[in-house]
């Protein structure tokens, strides 16, 4: 078991960022776990169970004021983070065409929550972060993937996760100087709410593919290259930027 380790989840309401929390939990580190949800029947049953393990806080990595109250709450706490991990996400529309009528409005909100959200939270933290693990995990996907791009739709989404993998380079080639890295990893075709309702077609449970994020983390987590590691969780493939 690991003591005395420190991580911060972002978008712990349910799926991945639920299930990462979970597991890192029974490995022993204290976990901060952010959601957006108020009274989060889970993270209440697992505040029991781990209660000085677990310290739950409301985040919407989408405003200013709520990440840098959660940077405030965190550091009230700890000056040492050894993992971020930026999950919170939203997917947006997956339908729309150039020839179709976009909202506009709504690719900006999945581009402020799933490409901002993270560089908002590394900013935040980096000071804990570079005291302790030095290591930013951002959830990514094969979406954002320039090399990999075929959908004709998917513009927040796709669009956003690009953004992502941008900001974390440049975030990379700041910290990699003093040791910190970034990790990118795309998890897979997750079973998820990340459309709003349930969607049940997936390759992987929420709980598996935090297995495989976990399991990469562990894999990757000393590695320093010029480029953040840019990888599929479940096969640790490497992704074209």
């Amino acid at each position: 078991m690991t003591k005395n380790k420190t991580a911060c989840v972002t978008g712990t309401d349910r799926g991945i960022g639920l299930a990462i929390t979970k597991a890192l939990l029974r490995e022993g580190y204290t976990v901060y776990a952010g959601g957006i949800m108020e009274n989060n029947e889970e993270m209440i049953l697992l505040a029991e169970q781990f209660p000085r393990q677990l310290h739950a806080f409301k985040l919407n990595v989408g405003m200013d004021e709520s990440v840098k109250e959660a940077a405030i709450f965190i550091k009230s706490m700890t000056n040492k983070l050894d993992l971020l991990i930026n999950n919170a996400a939203i997917l947006g529309d997956t339908e729309k065409t150039v020839e179709d009528e976009i909202d506009f409005d709504e690719i900006q909100r999945v581009y402020n929550v799933s490409a901002l959200g993270a560089i908002r939270m590394s900013n935040a933290l980096i000071e804990p972060i570079m005291n302790g693990g030095k290591l930013i995990v951002s959830i990514s996907s094969e979406a954002g993937s320039i090399g990999n791009s075929h959908r004709e739709a998917w513009f927040g989404y796709c669009m956003a996760k690009a953004a992502l993998n941008m900001g974390s380079t440049i975030i990379h080639n700041k910290i990699r100087k003093e040791g910190g890295r970034v990790i990118l990893l795309h998890p897979g075709w997750v079973k998820s709410y990340m459309s709003g309702t349930w969607n049940s077609a997936g390759t992987y449970t929420s709980e598996e593919a935090a297995e495989n994020i976990l399991k990469r983390i562990e894999e990757f987590k000393y590695k320093v290259h010029e480029k953040p590691i840019y990888i599929e969780a479940d096969t640790g493939k490497e992704l074209p930027w």
